[in-house]
């Protein structure tokens, strides 16, 4: 009887070896963890993929969001004459440092209601240190159904959009959702 057990054991070891082996790269979590499906369905709210764009930075690069990404997306939409912007831009920064591994963070100037030189004096006066893609037209903001400054769009490393947060949050709260975003 005892040795039956012994024999019985061992399989169940060896099964879920196995399965561990199997999802390595996703570690143990993943045997146990139901894949969300990957939405069909862009569009600008949380459970979508996000609306894909290609927009030039300040710096004369072009950059691009939507789709899967190594790291998850972190898109601020502001404007130089915002105030609550003012008060974000210093724990954009803190964060895009602090997660520079994990999170791409833009802060997307939207040019169309604002002035460039104006843009460029707020980069300069808060010493940001994160891409500032230009939305010269507006048309990526009203992609985004675009209402308030700042307007923060929290996408996944498999590009769908998490949460939208108009206007700021505390400090601690806005780093609770890049640390849940950047689990996923």
């Amino acid at each position: 009887m005892m040795k039956r057990n012994i024999y019985i054991l061992l399989g169940v070891v060896l099964l879920v070896g196995i399965a561990l082996a199997q999802n390595k790269d996703s570690g143990i979590a993943a045997v146990f963890k139901q894949e969300q499906p990957l939405p069909t369905e862009t569009g600008p709210k949380a459970g979508l993929l996000a609306p894909p764009f290609s927009l030039k930075g300040m710096d004369g690069k072009t950059y691009s969001v939507g789709g899967a990404k190594e790291k998850a997306t972190f898109v601020s939409f502001w404007a130089s004459w915002c105030d609550p912007c003012k008060q974000e831009a210093p724990e954009l920064n803190h964060f895009a440092e602090k997660y520079k591994d994990k999170l791409d963070l833009y802060g997307v100037n939207v040019t169309s209601y604002d002035k460039l030189k104006d843009a460029k004096a707020f980069v300069d006066e808060y010493k940001l240190t994160f891409p500032i893609p230009l939305d010269e037209k507006g048309t990526v903001y009203a992609q985004y159904n675009g209402v308030a400054f700042p307007t923060n769009v929290l996408i996944d490393s498999r590009g769908v959009i998490q949460e939208i947060v108009l206007g700021i949050l505390p400090e601690k709260e806005l780093e609770k959702k890049i640390k849940k975003l950047i689990a996923n």
